[in-house]
């Protein structure tokens, strides 16, 4: 397994599809998505701004996890921010939750941060399991309640 920098013209479906289902795993639709050019054109840009923090991680040439990370201004501070976490049905719950996570983490140590972010929704218990046994805590919840503002240190 390896992790490859996002190439729209190559990913540009995948890339889509693997975030409805983030949407549907978080919020039991994907109809907050949004417009799927809206996103690539963001993914786009982020993808220059954040070249080795959009990747995906692949098995045998075949995508079976995404992770979006960016360096982002909070509360007067540089952080580090997790987009997405991202695998596949077939592939949760084997440890490879693990890959991304160690991935995140050098990559923020990379761009010298001490301390990252992420939303997610209250009802992803599994996320939330996940994101508490590697240290993370919640901080706060926004948008009404929809999603929970998580942190953890470096």
């Amino acid at each position: 397994m390896e992790f490859i920098p996002i190439n729209l013209t190559k990913h540009k479906e995948c890339v889509i599809a693997f975030r409805k289902d983030s949407f549907i795993v978080s919020f039991g639709t994907d109809k907050d998505f949004g417009d799927e050019n809206t996103y690539v054109d963001w993914l786009q840009q982020q993808s220059v701004k954040y070249p080795k923090g959009f990747v995906l991680l692949v098995e045998n040439e075949i995508p079976i996890g995404q992770l979006e990370l960016t360096v982002k201004e909070y509360e007067g501070k540089e952080i580090g921010y997790v987009n997405l976490y991202y695998l596949v049905p077939n592939k949760r719950g084997m440890g490879l939750g693990s890959l991304l996570h160690e991935y995140a983490i050098k990559y923020f140590k990379d761009n010298n941060v001490t301390e990252y972010h992420l939303r997610v929704s209250p009802t992803n218990k599994h996320a939330i399991a996940f994101y508490k046994k590697n240290g993370m805590k919640q901080i706060k919840t926004e948008f009404n309640g929809k999603v929970l503002r998580m942190a953890g240190t470096i």
